[in-house]
């Protein structure tokens, strides 16, 4: 089998791989469930990509991404469930919904894209979905106000979104110096659990996610990801280290030869490439 920049040569190559008897062994033996691992790594090498500017890796990735949807598309449609084509067909239909300024009438397309009707539309979609369910007779909890937030998210990302869909009812500080104070409350209490006489692991490690939860909501009252504001002090933190690393490879010493006050001077020293 040749490669091809057509999408049913992916398709085919991924019904090969789950052909029982001839396929791949571990193809075979991979579920939903064992393979969104996967997804979310593969995810996170775009994002790596972009953030390097590396367009060649780009192609990479996104490739091995586009693999994750075709992968599940199959076991689906093993399962009677879907195929790709009808995961192609909900996005475009999704799409073409909610722009209806680019996509509707000419009267839509006239009126532009009035504030609310991204939730109002979303909420539709939402609303046929339960009546979707409702006549394949699955079952459907009751669905919460916060259950919109998937949990898969990273800790930080899931915070700020969770803080944002709770602000929608008015739960929610009015400014960030109310949130800085919040900060402040919540470092005491971590500092008296670590300081107490016996510290509890559980409670240290409770009190810990309060501040970390507090430092999200700061980060959104500051119209900042947390992530991306994290993901930029880990890039100064490796220049920082690096620097300490070139430090002793003159010196023709170990790394861990240098004392910690050594590794202190070539921190502070390394502050001034930081980037203005």
């Amino acid at each position: 089998m040749l490669p091809s920049r057509d999408i049913s040569r992916l398709i085919e190559i991924m019904k090969a791989l789950r052909t029982p008897g001839t396929g791949c062994p571990w193809d075979l033996e991979q579920n939903f469930k064992t393979i969104s691992p996967y997804t979310i790594e593969e995810a996170y090498e775009v994002a790596d990509a972009i953030e390097r500017e590396d367009l060649l890796d780009l192609k990479e990735e996104l490739g091995d991404l586009l693999f994750q949807v075709v992968y599940y598309s199959q076991m689906a449609q093993e399962e009677n469930a879907f195929a790709f084509e009808d995961v192609v067909e909900a996005i475009a239909k999704k799409m073409i919904r909610r722009h209806p300024h680019v996509f509707g009438d000419d009267e839509q397309k006239a009126a532009g894209f009035p504030k609310g009707a991204w939730d109002k539309i979303k909420e539709e979609e939402k609303q046929e979905r339960r009546e979707q369910r409702a006549k394949m007779g699955l079952l459907e909890k009751q669905p919460r106000f916060l259950d919109e937030v998937p949990n898969v998210f990273p800790a930080l990302t899931e915070a700020e979104k969770l803080q944002h869909r709770a602000s929608k009812v008015g739960f929610d500080w009015g400014a960030a110096e109310p949130v800085l104070a919040k900060i402040k409350e919540e470092v005491d209490e971590l500092s008296a659990e670590v300081k107490a006489d016996t510290p509890n692991r559980s409670k240290i490690e409770d009190e810990l996610g309060d501040v970390l939860f507090a430092v999200a909501n700061l980060a959104r009252h500051l119209e900042i990801q947390p992530e991306a504001a994290l993901k930029r002090t880990n890039a100064k933190f490796r220049r920082r280290f690096a620097h300490i690393e070139d430090a002793a490879k003159e010196e023709q010493r170990p790394l861990a030869d240098l004392s910690l006050d050594e590794m202190e001077a070539h921190w502070q020293s390394a502050k001034q490439f930081d980037p203005k």
